[in-house]
C-alpha cells in the first residue's frame, strides 16, 4: 500500500510536478468516463490548473520513489460568494494503484490544508457506477446528496453523476473567511 510505504509521502505540489500529473491523468481522459473531459490537458494547462488551486485552495500530490503516483485537489465549487466555505475536491491516482491506500492519503493531506485554509465542507462529483470511487469516499466519511441522470455523454453513452459530501469542520454563525 502506497500510504504506509516509508519512501511514500503526500507534499504540496508544485508546477514542476505538472508533467507527472499530466501523464497520470490523460488514461482517464482518454479511455474511461471517471472525467467528463474529451482533451487530455497537456503540461502547460496542467501547472495553470496546479497553480490556481494551489492559490485559493490546495493541491497534493502523492510522491513514492521520487515519481508522482497520485494527486488530489480542492477547487471553487460555485461563483456565487455564499458558497465560499465549501469547495469540489477529486483525486486521481496512477492505474495500477487504485484500492491501495494512496486516495485515502492523498485525500487526508488534501483535508488538512483545505481544514486550515477555512473549508468547511468538501463536494465531490464522481460518474456512477464507479466502485472503487464510491467506496473510498464513503470510507472517508462523505454521505450522497444526490445524482444526476443521463448528465455527460461520453464514449458513446450517457452517464450519471453522482454527488457527495463531506462536513470538514462544524458550522458556526460567524465563521471566518477562508484563506
Amino acid at each position: 500500500m502506497a500510504a504506509s510505504d516509508p519512501s511514500a509521502g503526500v507534499r504540496d505540489a508544485v508546477a514542476g510536478d505538472a508533467a507527472a500529473c499530466a501523464a497520470l491523468y490523460a488514461p482517464y481522459v482518454r479511455e474511461t468516463a471517471i472525467t467528463f473531459e474529451l482533451d487530455a490537458p497537456g503540461e502547460q494547462e496542467m501547472a495553470a490548473r496546479i497553480a490556481a488551486s494551489r492559490a485559493g485552495h490546495a493541491w497534493v500530490v502523492l510522491e513514492q520513489g521520487g515519481a508522482v503516483c497520485g494527486y488530489a485537489y480542492g477547487a471553487q465549487w460555485q461563483s456565487r460568494p455564499a458558497y465560499r466555505f465549501s469547495c469540489e475536491v477529486s483525486v486521481y491516482v496512477e492505474m495500477g494503484r487504485r484500492r491501495s491506500g494512496a486516495g485515502r492519503a492523498l485525500y487526508e493531506g488534501l483535508f488538512e490544508r483545505l481544514r486550515a485554509r477555512g473549508f468547511r465542507n468538501a463536494i465531490a462529483g464522481m460518474t456512477v457506477p464507479n466502485e472503487a470511487s464510491e467506496g473510498l469516499h464513503l470510507a472517508l466519511g462523505f454521505r450522497p446528496v444526490g445524482t444526476y441522470t443521463n448528465v455527460g455523454y461520453k464514449l458513446g453513452a450517457w452517464h450519471h453523476v453522482a454527488y457527495f459530501q463531506l462536513q470538514l469542520a462544524e458550522t458556526v454563525a460567524m465563521p471566518p473567511e477562508p484563506r
